[in-house]
């Protein structure tokens, strides 16, 4: 704000100095004589007329630079109006001829008592959108089977240290489908592999990441684990425990985990072995087994 004011001043004090008869104008000299005008204003011509010219030349200049733009406009309209025209008075290209002139197509069948919406729309129905239970891996030969089916949202977070919240984060992610077949191999190994099935990938983004995210603590795996051959590291990862969980008077308890997402299902296998004994390659050839599945 100083300046602003400041120039004003400056400027009406400059004008004021300027104006004939003030006390601070410099007076004429007495000792000019009329010879002298004459003398100076050839001199002031010839210094001005060197000014004027180039102002001149710069104007017509720039009046010769807009006639060439206007004339490059003019000229590319004018060659696509032209191009146009002749397009619009040509035959059009005939297509090339179809490899397969009748192409074979389903005749269309009238709704009898076997007809579902699944065949209905046989062209756009992904297995997954069927018996989700139908798509667990069979227990191997030799195994007990102690359950297989369709799993509640409530039975599945009381498996978890804090069942109130993992409820919660099932029903915020849109959990649409559960699943799971369970078995033992003799008194020693115990399986469960379990699909989840959400609304969207999101959903199974949000959980299959938030069930990796804890599993290399110590308190957990304690470990890295590995990859999923064919599947990149963060879609899915097995686990072994590093150490076997030893108490007084039970015999020590190692777990493995596997944790895949397959589309908008997440893979979760539980295996734990009462003697120790936990092999990654075990858990690891479930994992790839139930993804080829699905």
């Amino acid at each position: 704000m100083e300046h602003e004011q400041t120039i004003p001043e400056q400027r009406k004090e400059a004008e004021k100095a300027s104006e004939p008869g003030t006390p601070d104008a410099p007076s004429a000299t007495p000792e000019a004589t009329p010879e002298a005008t004459p003398e100076a204003a050839p001199g002031a011509w010839t210094d001005a007329a060197p000014e004027a010219a180039p102002a001149a030349v710069r104007r017509r200049g720039g009046r010769a630079l807009l006639l060439i733009a206007g004339a490059a406009v003019l000229g590319v309209l004018a060659g696509t109006v032209t191009g146009y025209a002749i397009q619009y008075d040509r035959e059009p290209t005939p297509l090339a001829p179809l490899a397969q002139q009748d192409p074979v197509s389903p005749k269309a069948l009238a709704p009898d008592g076997a007809t579902t919406n699944e065949t209905i729309n046989a062209n756009r129905w992904h297995k997954t959108d069927g018996d989700l239970a139908t798509l667990l891996i069979d227990a191997p030969g030799g195994a007990k089977v102690v359950g297989k089916g369709y799993d509640t949202i409530d039975s599945v977070a009381t498996g978890f240290e804090e069942p109130d919240h993992m409820l919660r984060n099932l029903v915020k992610t849109d959990v649409r489908r559960l699943a799971s077949v369970s078995w033992t191999e003799g008194d020693s190994t115990f399986v469960t592999v379990q699909l989840l099935q959400f609304k969207d990938r999101d959903g199974a983004d949000d959980y299959q990441a938030g069930q990796s995210s804890y599993m290399p603590q110590k308190k957990h795996a304690g470990n890295e684990g590995a990859a999923i051959p064919g599947l990149a590291s963060d879609l899915g990862h097995v686990w072994v425990n590093s150490e076997a969980e030893e108490k007084p008077g039970y015999l020590p308890m190692r777990a493995g985990r596997a944790i895949a997402r397959r589309g908008d299902i997440v893979l979760d296998i539980h295996y734990v072995n009462n003697r120790g004994k936990v092999a990654q390659g075990d858990v690891l050839n479930l994992a790839k087994r139930q993804l080829e599945r699905l």
